[in-house]
């Protein structure tokens, strides 16, 4: 099992706010309405919160403070409702000094390093059980953003799947393995699969994907490849499958339909369906890149912060994945409703960042 370390998350200087701004018994009055949001996603009210709150305060003491926090912008009133939830300002003010971080057990731990250390399996459906892991764990959509393939490679192999497809399988020099199907041309022959791994296979010697790329188009324009016509398709068609993933290399994102899970309004739905396009975008890859470059550890945005969505209602927390070297070879995080269970949620995408940033080492 890997060494614990503790969570050290950077909060991002958006709001300029820290717990100073308001007395101990308002903090405290704060600290109770966000944490029965987290649990409820309901409004707050005075008479709960005198029941609840360890100072012996009135519930007229407890309205009055809570008119204070609504003037400050830190709580709001929705609708006709008496009760009071945490505005986007006030959940950055609790999450900046308030939040009280929990602690993963060895056995949470170790749970997470089996589940991602699995042998036998390639890169891409690892990444994609982070995801599934993350979304599970904090039922809300997971995210992480793989790497490109940058460094040398051992070995690529074409492999038939049936009448029109095949399988690219790239082998990088440290032993990572990442799979592409792509379409083959009618009547084309096993042997043109087996050509073409022989050709490329001949010129890897220690060359990245985009040096293969460069020496192969350089072949091919000048017609001195050798290949016959289909096979310099496939040739073309397996290199084309790694064109165009940038810096970024690509974003996995899984567990989408938790954030449609309590959404009853139709603005509400169209803003996380345009979500669901943005992550999509090769913008978006390098924006999540830009977040965390600039970080130690976990990074926090509520609503708008990130720039990733423009609403409030969304929050994100995501982590640098960092390889022995300490370089950034990916992101790891999570979306979700405002309402997310900070606490619990930062040291599970602390842990699995650095988990998967070993195995990417």
């Amino acid at each position: 099992m890997m060494d614990q370390k503790p969570v050290t998350p950077f909060i991002p200087p958006r709001s300029g706010l820290s717990p100073s701004v308001i007395d101990a018994r308002s903090a405290a009055i704060l600290r109770e309405i966000v944490e029965q949001y987290v649990a409820t996603g309901e409004p707050v009210g005075s008479r709960t919160l005198s029941r609840r709150l360890p100072l012996a305060l009135s519930p007229a003491t407890i309205r009055n403070v809570m008119a204070d926090l609504t003037e400050q912008g830190l709580l709001y009133a929705p609708h006709t409702s008496a009760g009071r939830l945490p505005t986007d300002r006030g959940l950055r003010l609790f999450v900046d000094g308030l939040l009280q971080f929990g602690d993963l057990s060895e056995e949470e731990q170790e749970t997470i390093s089996a589940a991602l250390q699995a042998s036998g399996r390639s890169l891409e459906t690892t990444l994609a059980e982070a995801g599934s892991l993350l979304s599970g764990l904090s039922a809300a959509a997971g995210l992480v953003l793989a790497p490109k393939a940058e460094g040398p490679l051992k070995h690529i192999e074409f492999v038939p799947l049936g009448t029109g497809r095949a399988l690219v399988v790239l082998v990088n020099a440290d032993g990572q393995v990442e799979n592409r199907v792509i379409d083959t041309p009618p009547g084309l022959p096993p042997a043109a699969l087996q050509q073409a791994s022989n050709y490329l296979n001949a010129r890897l010697s220690g060359r990245s994907i985009e040096e293969v790329r460069r020496v192969v188009s350089e072949e091919i324009a000048a017609d001195r490849t050798e290949l016959d016509t289909l096979a310099t398709q496939i040739v073309a068609a397996g290199l084309a499958t790694w064109t165009g993933e940038g810096r970024g290399g690509s974003l996995i994102v899984r567990g989408q339909a938790r954030l449609l899970a309590d959404v009853t309004e139709i603005e509400r739905l169209a803003t996380i369906q345009a979500l669901f396009e943005r992550l999509e975008t090769q913008e978006t890859m390098l924006k999540l890149l830009e977040l965390v470059e600039v970080s130690e550890g976990v990074r926090i945005f509520i609503g708008a912060e990130s720039g990733l969505f423009d609403a409030s209602g969304l929050s994100m927390i995501v982590a640098p994945a960092r390889n022995t070297a300490d370089r950034i070879v990916g992101a790891i995080g999570v979306i979700g409703p405002s309402r997310i269970n900070y606490a619990r949620i930062i040291p599970v995408v602390d842990y699995t960042a650095r988990v998967i940033g070993r195995l990417l080492g």
